[in-house]
């Protein structure tokens, strides 16, 4: 099982640091959250807290997570990022495949997509496109930013987005992986569909093992059962040594984690603390995890 380090809400001067001692301390990668603004009031609740309360306010730094990859990927060698998980229903497919292939060339192809629909009406509204139906315009998109991204001259035709031939250079010299968020049905479906694996939000052990089993059946109705598949999950319920190897038994292929939080250091606490608990989470579980108890 790999390791993510999440640095959602991290002061934005921090994060080039932070990333520098997780490639050290053996992390795979750093998983960078979007959030396009904080509206005063939301007209939908936020899905994944039991009240539907958001834990951030209008003062929490968001960078935008694709020139983050980019300004922190000139600082590492070997640590991948990717989104978790851009709001794909706010942006303009063209555009963000400009953004992806730009991504991918400066941190040498070390880059992934991590995609969710949206849950906000706001964020998708008040950058010009419609809340309405924007599943099926997400599926489009995922085909657009594939067909773009392979590189060439190539064309599209579809319901909601129609252009005639163009090219984008430099396309990526490896393909970048796709990993679908969200715990519905149609979200799993998708992910099964098209992705390269699943990306989860804050879990239980349980669910995640209810929501595995269900990925199982639908890759092997998508022809997948064979594919390679990650699991990325923010497990909520199982931590040290002995939860990481729960969610390694449960399928994680991918853990998510903020290590400086579970040594008493805040989500905007102290760089040195913060590379501290880094250091220490590796100590304490990434080296040891399969190697005797």
């Amino acid at each position: 099982m790999k390791f993510s380090m999440a640095v959602a809400m991290s002061p934005l001067e921090q994060l080039v640091e932070l990333a520098q001692t997780a490639e050290q301390c053996g992390f795979a990668s750093v998983a960078l959250p979007d959030s396009l603004f904080y509206m005063q009031t939301a007209a939908e609740k936020y899905p994944y807290t039991p009240d539907g309360s958001r834990f951030w306010t209008g003062d929490t730094p968001w960078p935008d997570p694709l020139i983050a990859a980019a300004a922190i990927g000139t600082a590492t060698s070997t640590i991948r990022f990717y989104t978790q998980v851009l709001k794909l229903a706010s942006r303009n497919p063209l555009l963000l495949a400009r953004q992806l292939l730009t991504v991918a060339a400066l941190t040498q192809d070390r880059f992934g997509l991590g995609l969710g629909i949206g849950w906000s009406p706001e964020e998708t509204e008040w950058c010009g496109a419609p809340y309405a139906g924007r599943g099926r315009r997400a599926d489009e998109m995922i085909e657009v930013i594939n067909l773009v991204l392979g590189g060439g001259m190539v064309e599209y035709h579809g319901r909601f987005f129609d252009f005639d031939k163009l090219q984008m250079s430099p396309a990526p010299a490896e393909r970048i992986p796709i990993y679908v968020g969200g715990h519905s049905d149609v979200a799993l479906r998708r992910a099964a569909r098209v992705g390269d694996g699943w990306t989860s939000a804050m879990i239980k052990l349980d669910d995640l093992v209810a929501i595995r089993s269900r990925l199982a059946e639908l890759l092997d109705d998508a022809g997948r059962a064979d594919v390679p598949f990650e699991i990325q999950a923010v497990c909520i319920d199982r931590f040290g040594l002995d939860g990481y190897r729960q969610q390694r038994d449960a399928g994680v292929t991918d853990a998510i984690v903020m290590p400086w939080v579970f040594y008493g250091t805040a989500v905007d606490g102290d760089l040195q603390a913060k590379k501290d608990g880094i250091r220490r989470f590796a100590d304490d579980v990434i080296t040891k995890l399969d190697g005797a108890p």
